[in-house]
Parts: structure tokens; sequence; C-alpha cells
């Protein structure tokens, strides 16, 4: 596990991006106060994830409106078809750490 950042840095309902050993990742707080990891790139078009909307446990890319469900990275309507890669994430002390390894067995 790699930490990535404060809890504080990551205000409930949002979204930031890092890079992480050369990973782009897009970090959630979610509003069911979870936090969660997904690859940083829309499996539709080439664009990033960490500048969609939270919405309850998804997150919607801002340029043609595809969810993707932060627990598993499935989409959830189309024009997406294809998951992201979603990473583990952990609590400690105040900071998030995450796995590189995906835990949905999607790779990018």
């Amino acid at each position: 596990m790699i930490r990535v950042c404060s809890t504080e840095d990551l205000p409930k309902g949002s979204v930031i991006s890092a890079e992480v050993n050369g990973t782009k990742l897009a970090l959630v707080h979610g509003e069911d106060d979870r936090f969660y990891a997904v690859y940083d790139e829309c499996s539709h078009a080439a664009v990033a994830l960490s500048e969609g909307e939270v919405e309850g446990c998804t997150l919607e890319c801002w340029l043609h409106g595809s969810r993707f469900d932060l627990r598993t990275g499935e989409p959830s309507g189309l024009p997406a078809t294809e998951p992201v890669p979603v990473y583990p994430v952990e609590v400690r002390d105040g900071d998030i750490y995450v796995s590189l390894t995906p835990s949905n067995g999607v790779t990018r």
C-alpha cells in the first residue's frame, strides 16, 4: 500500500487526481463516506474521470455522461461498455493508502 494523501485533502462527495508510481488515479470520497480509487481515464473516451461528478457510489464522466460504479468499476450506462480498474484503498491514521493491484481484475 502506498500513501497518497490525507483524508482532509478529500472532502465528502469530491474527487481528486493523483499519480502514483506512474498510474493515474481518481481518488473519491463517496457520499457513503468511504474512499475509492479508480483509474483516472474513462474506458469510452480517453478523458480524466477525476474531472467528473460524484453521485452516491458512482463517478460520472464529464464528456459523455457514462457513470462508473466506484466499487466494481462497471459502467452503468452507455456510451461506456468496459469497466475501469478499481484499486483497494485503506485509511490509516487519517491518511489514504492505495494498492496498485486492481481489485476487480481489470487492467488498463
